[in-house]
């Protein structure tokens, strides 16, 4: 079995990973996630650990089928793959880094304004609930508005399909806001702990406004997050035309959870684990999806053109990923409670909609908003 996962092309492990990237993981984890023989029983090695840890990852199939894949206990499996994940999050881990001075989120900033549009945007933001088994002694601590168990995966993209943030675990009943105060993130935001640029005004416009994220609805509109105007608003409107320009920056973070959940497919399934080792999983097929992206020979596996939406003039093709979205019950958006917003981020998102309405139109937009 192992002779035949390992051979190019097979070699992909359902991932899209191409064998030299295997080998180069290999060589990172093996160290760390080897075992030696005993006087009883010979190790299983590194090299078929991480294979069935991949498989895993790509194709979600239950530890009682991998058994019959690999001939390894099911419960030995239960303690191989939360291992190898453990290893492999410290060997990627540099793979995401949110920006660290002003000139690096200007790169991102402009990346979003060259490619969607959408200027001061450093980044695409969204949170999603990922199905669980109900954890031991938990209560209903993991019990979210849906009335099943989950973990909350927060997210933070680039215009180039990249994570920059991610952090997941946070209990699934708590709200929207409330997970967003719980990470890392938020808590750099409030301290200005970001080195964002100063705030700037738009071309052609005279109110300072700063770099910000873009969402739909999972958090609330502040200062620093621009979410859409609520309700329906008349064709050609600033608030219709502001919300067409945002959904096209916010894509990138939809397509972002498209094509990771379309290639590890344990996301799309309800983890019978508990909370700790859903985790580690998620955080592995984040830090995987990076690592992928990033890799010379594994990205054109990855992520083959066609791949991402794609769009001209304002005409959007979907993505590939789209026409496999079979079966996604397990990752689900946070639910939006209504709060009504500062005045000064209602100004912000007016500004921004003053702005495409003038100095910031693109010659297609009227036909789409």
């Amino acid at each position: 079995m192992m002779a035949d996962l390992l051979k190019e092309p097979s070699g992909r492990f359902e991932n899209r990973m191409s064998f030299e990237d295997f080998e180069e993981l290999l060589q990172k984890i093996e160290p760390v996630i080897s075992k030696k023989d005993t006087r009883w029983r010979k190790a299983i090695p590194g090299k078929e650990r991480l294979a069935l840890t991949l498989r895993f990852l790509a194709s979600g199939d239950s530890f009682k089928s991998l058994h019959y894949l690999f001939k390894i206990s099911a419960q030995l499996i239960s303690s191989i793959v939360p291992e190898v994940c453990s290893a492999l999050i410290k060997v990627l881990s540099n793979v995401i880094q949110i920006p660290s001075n002003e000139s690096e989120w200007k790169n991102i900033a402009k990346q979003f304004e060259n490619i969607w549009n959408f200027p001061h945007c450093i980044g695409s933001m969204d949170g999603k609930h990922i199905t669980i088994q109900a954890p031991i002694n938990s209560g209903s601590e993991f019990y979210n508005y849906k009335q099943y168990f989950s973990v909350v995966l927060m997210a933070l993209v680039d215009a180039d399909y990249n994570f920059i943030f991610a952090d997941c675990g946070c209990q699934g009943r708590l709200s929207d806001g409330a997970v967003f105060r719980n990470t890392e993130l938020f808590k750099n935001i409030e301290n200005n702990g970001l080195h964002c640029p100063s705030d700037e005004p738009l071309p052609g416009r005279n109110i300072p406004i700063p770099d910000l994220f873009v969402d739909d609805d999972a958090f609330g509109l502040c200062k620093q997050i621009m979410k859409p105007y609520p309700g329906l608003h008349e064709k050609g409107s600033k608030e219709r035309t502001f919300n067409y320009r945002l959904s096209r920056a916010r894509r990138v973070v939809e397509n972002v959870f498209g094509i990771m959940a379309s290639t590890f497919r344990v996301l799309r399934k309800p983890m019978l684990l508990q909370p700790e080792k859903v985790s580690l999983i998620v955080m592995t097929c984040v830090l995987l999806h990076n690592f992928l992206r990033k890799s010379r020979s594994s990205r054109s596996n990855y992520s083959p053109p066609g791949t991402f939406d794609s769009e001209e003039d304002g005409n959007i093709t979907p993505g590939a990923w789209r026409q496999n979205q079979d079966n996604m019950s397990s990752l689900l958006p946070l639910r939006n409670i209504p709060r009504k917003p500062s005045m000064e981020a209602r100004t912000i998102r007016n500004e921004l909609a003053e702005y495409f309405m003038s100095n910031g139109r693109v010659s297609w937009q009227d036909i789409y908003c």
